[in-house]
């Protein structure tokens, strides 16, 4: 299992550029068991915004969607819509755990950058440096490309994660777990897309890497020092790495997969897939990860040096601009522009089904988390219609201050 942001249609091994290619959910589907809800009694301007948007992701067939925006006074709205399967017709959690996929980097994002921060490594130190031999092959040459590369999608390693053919494939294979040595040594069978550092474009591999990288400075695997840097600092008790256990936590949504258009709707919530080794890999919730992204942005996570490199933006490629105009990559962390003027911050993901997404304003304080399950489309234009609702909901939440009406185009 692969993870990538929100948007791209390729297909790329077990992501939600796959899943995005397969026929949507039928609206008849839902419609005897769509449930929605918002834990704000009352329905302020925010909660109704946020409950609108989150019906209007559900109406696109998506299975479920949980959203949830934390306000500059820090209260909690949550809203939910669609199902939590589509058997049981349960309500769709407001505390739902789910896979966030590619969110995951900007954890491991952070844990590099603390690690230079304290002198430990330095963003310009090349990969061979730290992984001797490890990326060379085929043109690959890790004395050519650094840390600050990898954070950037600036390496131009290319990604090759297989891909489930059929229903059958998937249950044959959904527990098999991988190693980042598998998963590295698969990239080195190809020629790199570019010259490092000459263009950008979206590789797991070097996340992959950058897990490496922290195991070899640390002496420990990636995910623990994300447990004990972030998740236990930050009181994110519903932050973890679930390593090669198929299964979520109670309570979450089922997501759903369809292997080939007209086939039936398949559940494929329980698996592993390759998608663990810092490219992804992390289970989290709307609270948790609007907690993190307020430290982070909040500046409890680095020293101001490193959040500021950690800011430091170039465009993203001609793919991804498509379903995310004017967004600009980081290092492990996205921006995008604001409605309502200036810009945020956060990170998407998407894997079998799932779309995850977190933003927040620049100075931190109000912030918006989404998670939608059985997400399935047969077209580009699909695909737009979902990423364009997605974006819509955080743009609301996000603009919807005081002054913001007067202010938004």
């Amino acid at each position: 299992m692969t993870s990538s942001p929100i948007a791209s249609p390729r297909r790329r091994g077990r992501s939600v550029r796959r899943n995005l290619t397969v026929a949507a959910i039928v609206a008849a589907t839902l419609s005897a068991g769509c449930v929605s809800g918002a834990s704000a009694a009352g329905g302020s301007d925010d909660h109704l915004r946020l409950r609108r948007d989150a019906d209007a992701i559900a109406a696109l067939g998506v299975t479920g969607v949980q959203a949830r925006l934390v306000t500059p006074d820090g209260r909690n709205l949550t809203a939910t819509s669609g199902a939590a399967a589509l058997t049981a017709r349960r309500p769709v959690p407001r505390d739902g755990h789910f896979r966030i996929a590619s969110i995951t980097k900007a954890f491991v994002a952070t844990v590099v950058l603390q690690l230079a921060g304290e002198g430990r490594l330095s963003p310009d130190d090349t990969v061979e440096r730290w992984l001797p031999g490890v990326v060379s092959g085929n043109g690959n040459d890790g004395r050519a490309i650094t840390i600050r590369h990898l954070l950037q999608h600036t390496s131009g390693i290319h990604d090759d994660y297989p891909d489930y053919t059929s229903a059958k494939d998937f249950q044959r294979h959904r527990y098999d777990a991988h190693t980042p040595e598998q998963t590295v040594a698969r990239a080195m069978r190809h020629r790199p897309d570019f010259r490092p550092g000459t263009r950008w474009g979206y590789s797991n591999t070097g996340y992959v890497l950058l897990g490496m990288v922290i195991e070899r400075a640390t002496g420990r695997p990636w995910h623990e020092e994300v447990r004990d840097r972030i998740a236990r600092p930050l009181g994110l008790r519903h932050t973890f790495w679930p390593g090669a256990s198929a299964k979520l936590p109670r309570p979450h949504a089922a997501t759903y997969q369809r292997f080939k258009p007209g086939g039936p709707l398949v559940d494929v919530t329980e698996q592993v897939g390759w998608g663990t080794n810092g490219e992804a890999g992390l289970v989290s919730t709307t609270a948790d990860l609007n907690r993190f992204f307020r430290a982070l942005l909040g500046g409890r996570l680095l020293p101001p040096a490193q959040l500021a490199l950690m800011k430091r933006t170039m465009p993203v490629g001609k793919e991804f601009e498509q379903f995310m105009p004017g967004a600009r990559d980081g290092l492990g962390l996205l921006s995008r522009p604001l409605s309502c003027g200036g810009v945020y911050w956060g990170h998407e993901g998407g894997d079998s089904g799932w779309i995850s997404a977190a933003g927040v304003t620049a100075d931190g304080r109000r912030s918006v988390a989404l998670s939608l399950s059985g997400v399935v489309a047969d077209s580009t234009a699909e695909v737009l219609r979902v990423e364009r609702a997605a974006s819509k909901l955080i743009d609301d939440a996000l603009c919807a201050t005081p002054d913001a009406g007067r202010r938004r185009r």
